[in-house]
């Protein structure tokens, strides 16, 4: 499976390499000149330049000596060529076309002593291009040659004049946040400086969408780019960004489609909402084939389609499993097509084909680029150099516009074991093909590791047991906080007859007792699943949602408070991206505090995540060569040792995964079909004889059944018989990440409050000097136990307490002197004021209007742990009553002593 590259690169090398810079030209880079619009010609001395429109005129007269080839553009001189052959690196050469550009004395044009704007260099199959009007401009690689159309209108561009129109711009769109001003003035700053690649990292939930919509507008009012392709890679998030332009208003109460055009693909009904106008502008073809510099657009787009549009249907590519739009097809789409390309959710690329495509898709395109994501991953930083803004999870939780998580870890034997299966057990073998079952009996016990458990064997027990802990903690939810909380789960896989994601809506459906659309599934295979996704999102119905991977970005369900990973994740960037479903401010629930991800591996999947970095360096899950393309690469001796050792282990793999009709077909060519024997014996035999052993690998036949022999046969059972245990524990997740089990964050809180009385005065005053306690102890005690790594916050702390000494709402200072001091009893606030009131009380007489005046201030205490002088003319409780002058009174001038004994016996 080749990439269009690949196969330009495939037919470039049967080219020799000593092929010389004249047959490279001949061959080569006069078709290339030709596809982009160029009359080829040669020079002719009484020819004057008019005669030459729209032509690489060949070795045109320069002081310097001929020029290969001058681009020529009504009459004028635009660009210069330097070839040269295939062996020769087309970025070293540049320096010879500046030297060109500067001896055209009779040019009109003088950019800092170059007489020519527009250079390139190229040996045939690598293009470079510098415009070099700006010191600033870089130059860089392009994908074809810049049309005729293109160079008349970068002369008619004044990119210095729209940044400083740019820069000059408020931006004070009211609702933009802080940070998102911030995003903006960095890529503005970029894009000043001359940078053509950008990185843009924003948490999921921040509003990356909203910000540059915002700053498209901007780039667009101010001149630097007026084509704009705004790339995603699902239909549903193009209907999502489609709706944020349009329903963007840019200025008092005009749209942004009413006054910049914003087309897209062809959309179907069910893409929106049954309420929401279905209104969309389908680009029109001649905005890609032919674009005029009087175009001002937005078009919004799927990866797939523009590979398409690029490539046509005939490419083979990998990008998950999004449907190509039928009236898709191949155009003719220059490289200046568009001024800047934004690519939403550019993380995309699991795997190295995916990420192949991303690549050659955005290379297309000369323009700035944008890339935007909220998990940044190796190769996203590779391909956009620069993370010119970053907005992490972390500070958005910390200045209020998202929530944090909570972490449960469910403990499950299959989960964390895998299936034993016994001798004698009875279980179901379904045929995936059919769906058929059929109950067998064990002759011989077999082993199902953790990997294998709902790929190749499941355990209705265990799925169950585990959706009944899910379902104890739902309960709780909703008896605190009076509604049940919107729930995604996330299972293995949705495959035709052994779907995991139908088993779990099944028992789920049984667990939860609320009827069928209580749980529903939301995966590629049901029908209609974005208007699904709608009504999970804006709906109270359904309040459990069963997926695999369709909501695990980009979808935007402010409401959900629980999700659960049935799912093994190895990807930080999917993991994050998953994670990400939950961390926006509740939209129907404004006191969604938090929400809770429910680890059903025990906590591993944390585990194995927490020391991922920001920059992720995961390997890719695919190869991206094909074998003949390996085995060509043996051929010709590039690399030749690593090649060999990946062919012995591509066709180990092949071994392993081919049917018995398979192997009886490659019983043909190897002996006994036994692949894996003849992987073992490979290198050897390259050593011996090189060009035999070639022979056979490659053989057109070989080759083709390497590629396209038949897979076995997939098998799955059921253990019936399987009894699973499952359990649960809540862990404290600390600022850095880390989770804790409630001991030993308990553990870690008795190590902090030893270690630092004499750092923290609130806590040497617990301990050693009570009757200095007042709220500024108070509040500096909360800040630092929040700042320290574990993040010590009351509600950790008073969850942790509960579960471990069973022992709900205990105050701050019990748990500061019971840390200290394990005999120190564990109390909550209104048992500790309550004590301290009878011990400050006891023995006294008061008059009825001091006793009313101490149960305010007993009630005051139960809520904040201290009083204050202050406190009596700033709090309505005591205002109302008549404050600090009517308490004085009352109290007989004695109120001062009183505080001070308060504080002391709360402290005690």
């Amino acid at each position: 499976m080749q990439t269009p590259k690949q196969k330009h690169r495939a037919k470039m090398s049967q080219a020799s390499p000593s092929t010389s810079e004249y047959l490279t030209r001949k061959q080569v880079i006069d078709s290339k000149l030709r596809a982009a619009g160029w009359r080829v010609a040669p020079y002719t001395l009484d020819h004057p330049l008019s005669t030459y429109e729209n032509c690489a005129i060949e070795e045109f007269p320069t002081e310097s000596g001929p020029a290969d080839y001058a681009l020529c553009v009504d009459g004028q001189i635009l660009g210069v060529v330097e070839a040269k052959k295939l062996t020769l690196g087309p970025q070293e050469v540049l320096p010879q076309a500046e030297r060109y550009s500067r001896g055209l004395a009779e040019s009109p044009f003088d950019f800092n002593g170059f007489r020519v704007p527009f250079l390139y260099s190229t040996n045939g199959e690598i293009i470079w291009h510098h415009d070099v009007r700006h010191p600033l401009n870089r130059s860089h690689p392009i994908a074809e040659f810049h049309t005729p159309e293109a160079l008349r209108e970068f002369l008619g561009r004044d990119l210095e004049a729209a940044t400083d129109a740019l820069l000059a711009r408020p931006n004070n769109h009211p609702r933009l946040r802080p940070y998102q001003r911030e995003a903006s003035a960095a890529i503005e700053r970029a894009i000043a400086g001359r940078k053509r690649q950008m990185l843009v990292a924003m948490a999921t939930g921040t509003g990356k969408t909203f910000t540059m919509v915002n700053e498209v507008y901007r780039l667009m009012k101010s001149g630097v780019a007026k084509r704009i392709l705004f790339l995603v890679d699902r239909r549903a998030l193009a209907a999502q960004a489609v709706r944020a332009f349009a329903s963007f208003d840019p200025e008092p109460n005009q749209k942004f489609d009413k006054i910049y055009e914003v087309y897209s693909q062809r959309f179907h009904r069910e893409d929106f909402s049954e309420d929401e106008k279905f209104d969309p502008k389908v680009l029109p073809n001649a905005y890609l084939t032919s674009p005029k510099p009087g175009h001002a657009f937005v078009y919004v787009s799927t990866i797939q389609r523009m590979t398409v549009n690029l490539f046509g249907r005939n490419t083979i590519f990998n990008l998950g499993d999004e449907e190509i739009d039928e009236d898709a097809q191949k155009l003719d789409i220059p490289i200046h097509a568009f001024d800047l390309v934004i690519a939403d959710e550019c993380h995309r690329g699991y795997t190295a084909s995916e990420e192949a495509v991303w690549r050659e898709t955005l290379d297309h395109f000369d323009a700035i680029k944008i890339g935007l994501t909220a998990t940044p991953a190796a190769h996203t930083t590779v391909y956009f150099k620069d993370v010119v803004f970053r907005y992490e999870y972390e500070r958005a939780v910390r200045e209020g516009f998202l929530v944090d998580y909570d972490v449960v870890a469910v403990i499950s034997n299959v989960r964390m074991q895998g299936v034993f299966l016994k001798e004698g057990e009875k279980i179901g073998v379904v045929n995936p093909e059919s769906g058929a079952k059929q109950l067998d009996l064990l002759e011989d016990e077999r082993q199902f590791d953790t990997t294998e458990v709902e790929e190749k064997v499941t355990s209705p027990d265990s799925n169950r047991k585990i959706l009944e802990e899910i379902k104890r903690y739902a309960l709780a939810h909703e008896q605190e906080f009076g509604r049940f909380p919107k729930t995604l789960i996330f299972a293995v896989n949705d495959l035709p007859h052994t779907s995991h994601a139908d088993q779990l809506v099944d028992l789920a459906r049984d667990a939860f007792g609320r009827g069928d659309s209580f749980v529903q599934k939301i995966t590629g295979h049901v029908d209609r699943p974005l208007q699904r996704i709608r009504e999970f999102r804006n709906r109270k119905l359904p309040g459990v949602v069963v997926t695999v991977d369709m909501l695990s970005t980009g979808v935007d369900i402010p409401d959900l408070e629980f999700i659960v990973f049935l799912r093994p994740v190895k990807s930080r960037i999917l993991f994050e991206q998953m994670l990400g479903r939950g961390t926006r401010k509740g939209e129907h629930y404004p006191d969604k505090s938090h929400f809770v991800v429910f680890d059903c591996f025990g906590g591993t999947l944390f585990e194995y995540f927490r020391n991922a970095t920001d920059i992720t360096a995961d390997p890719p899950e695919a190869e991206i060569r094909t074998i003949v393309e390996v085995i060509e690469d043996i051929w010709q001796n590039r690399d030749r040792e690593y090649n060999i050792r990946r062919l012995v282990k591509r066709l180990h793999r092949i071994d392993k995964q081919m049917s018995a009709e398979a192997r009886e077909k490659f019983a043909a060519f190897v002996d006994s079909g036994d692949l894996s024997r003849y992987a073992k014996d490979l290198p050897d035999k390259l050593r011996k004889d090189f060009t035999g052993a070639m022979a056979l690998l490659r053989d057109p036949d070989f080759q083709d059944l390497l590629m396209n022999y038949q897979r076995a046969p997939r098998t799955f059972l059921i253990a019936y018989e399987t009894e699973d245990t499952v359990t649960s524990q809540w862990l404290v997740r600390g600022a850095d990440g880390r989770e804790f089990k409630p001991e030993d964050y308990l553990s870690a809180f008795a190590r902090f409050v030893l270690e630092n009385p004499a750092h923290i005065k609130a806590i040497r005053i617990l301990l050693q000097r009570p009757r200095d306690w007042s709220t500024q102890a108070l509040l500096e005690l909360k800040q630092k136990l929040v700042a320290a790594p574990e993040r010590f916050s009351v509600e950790n702390l008073q969850k942790a307490h509960q579960i471990r000494y069973q022992k709900a709402l205990v105050d701050i200072i019990s748990m500061v002197k019971h840390a200290a001091d394990e005999q120190q009893p564990l109390r909550t606030a209104e048992e500790r004021v309550k004590l301290a009131m009878a011990r400050i009380t006891a023995g006294k007489a008061f008059t009825p209007d001091q006793q009313a005046w101490l149960a305010l201030i007993e009630a005051h205490m139960m809520e904040n742990l201290t009083i204050e002088r202050e406190d009596f003319d700033t709090l309505p409780v005591f205002t109302l009553r008549g404050g600090l002058s009517q308490a004085t009174r009352v109290f007989a001038g004695q109120l001062d002593g009183l505080v001070a004994q308060f504080n002391e016996a709360i402290a005690t």
